[in-house]
């Protein structure tokens, strides 16, 4: 077998072509509507928890303030490109927030629940995008 051949079937053929994605998988879609639950369990959380008119602040700004951290450091897009423990560390950030929220309001086991998926499906995104 030519040399020329050997080396371009040993390029690893996971790769997609410059200017497309890889294809979503069922952990990308779930860690999307995780992604998404925190952020409307932040705007639940400002919205009921605190008077008026600090509920419209706090009910638009914490979703809002998730939501501009997420695009600077998380995103598959994102602003700043950081180390990934750096990203691990955003991430739960924001997870654990949405989690605090949900016990501030009185439904503990809501929280627990939505932390244990948020902390797998994180997990295994993570362990993908590394593989």
């Amino acid at each position: 077998m030519p040399e020329s051949v050997a080396s371009e079937s040993a390029e690893p053929a996971a790769q997609p072509a410059p200017g497309t994605r890889a294809p979503l998988s069922a952990i990308d879609v779930v860690a999307f509507l995780v992604e998404l639950a925190a952020f409307a369990t932040l705007a639940i959380w400002g919205f009921a928890s605190w008077p008026f008119p600090w509920n419209i602040v706090a009910g638009i700004g914490a979703p809002a303030l998730a939501i501009v951290v997420w695009a600077l450091f998380v995103s598959p897009r994102a602003v700043f490109l950081v180390h990934p423990f750096i990203r691990a560390l955003v991430e739960i950030l924001v997870y654990a927030s949405a989690t605090l929220a949900w016990w501030s309001m009185d439904f503990a086991w809501v929280g627990l629940g939505f932390g244990i998926v948020a902390v797998t499906i994180g997990v295994l995104a993570g362990r993908r995008r590394f593989a």
